[in-house]
């Protein structure tokens, strides 16, 4: 069985292109190779402007063999493909990503409040997506080119130590999230910082005016052991891996978007169920997604 690629969803945007300098240099570092696909349909109302077909898929095979191209010369001996898939972005996109290790798009980037600006393709490929998707901010464009390695370099010396940062919730299945957060920064050969917030108030009924004496040291203490548990035996399985982890008390999304400032990838999760009105992402994905600086990693667990 062939490798599963690294795919990439092209429009020819600068966010897309940002998106497929990321996947290129991922895909280096998997031994991967790297698929760059462009869908192309239009749902037309009976009074909506005819479509010149021919003129914009000439316009995509010029996008995409550029982009090709230039990763290329980025990458010589990486193995690159393109494809023309003629559906709808969603479902192209989510066909693609069955097929493939990773998918990754771009996202335009705001300011450092704002974060990213996810559009309903993004958002809904995110939501239903079988395999990880990553979302790359549109000035990650500018980041890789001051990192892009020189001649004789290696790609993993030529990045800055930046964490990766997983954000863990311990009442669902965490193996697909250790598994990719762990993987990538051994991969990358940089720290893994696991964030496991709480709530307190939701989860404890914890009134702030009424404290036990001594519950929020209790409560610490336990999340500290039950995280500990959890990451023993991705240790074991990883021990170059330089691991801490972290309970902190507050909102998750709160802490993980603070994380990523510092970051060069966040790692969060998504549950794989169906829902009465279709798939969705649920609020702290949605909230990292909206306001991280740094690129985003959405794995599908069960």
């Amino acid at each position: 069985m062939p490798p599963r690629p690294v795919t990439v969803g092209l429009d020819g945007s600068r966010p897309s292109l940002a998106a497929a300098r990321w996947a290129a240099d991922e895909a280096q570092l998997l031994g991967l190779p790297l698929r760059l696909v462009h869908a192309w349909a239009w749902q037309l109302s009976g009074d909506a402007p005819p479509v010149d077909v021919t003129h914009h898929r000439h316009w995509a095979e010029r996008v995409t063999e550029e982009t090709a191209d230039e990763l290329r010369h980025r990458h010589p001996g990486l193995d690159i493909t393109t494809e023309q898939i003629p559906k709808l972005p969603v479902p192209a996109l989510i066909g693609a990503a069955e097929q493939s290790e990773m998918l990754v798009l771009g996202s335009r980037g705001l300011s450092r409040l704002a974060g990213f600006l996810v559009g309903s393709v993004a958002l809904d490929t995110v939501a239903r997506a079988p395999a990880p998707v990553v979302l790359v901010r549109a000035d990650e464009a500018d980041t890789a080119d001051a990192k892009t390695p020189k001649a004789g370099e290696d790609a993993p010396a030529a990045q800055e130590r930046r964490p990766i940062v997983v954000g863990l919730d311990l009442d669902h299945r965490t193996d697909p999230l250790l598994e990719f957060a762990f993987a990538t920064a051994v991969r990358r050969k940089v720290p893994l910082r696991v964030i496991r917030a709480c709530d307190l108030a939701p989860v404890y009924g914890w009134n702030p005016g009424v404290v036990e004496p001594g519950l929020l040291e209790r409560i610490q203490a336990d999340e500290e052991r039950a995280l500990t548990e959890v990451l023993a035996p991705w240790r074991q399985k990883y021990p170059e891996a330089e691991v801490t982890g972290h309970v902190l008390p507050g909102r998750p999304a709160h802490h993980l978007v603070d994380a990523a400032a510092g970051a060069a990838l966040l790692v969060v999760g998504r549950q794989m169920r169906e829902r009465p009105f279709g798939a969705r992402l649920g609020s702290v994905a949605y909230a990292v997604l909206h306001h991280a600086v740094c690129p985003v990693a959405v794995v599908p667990h069960t």
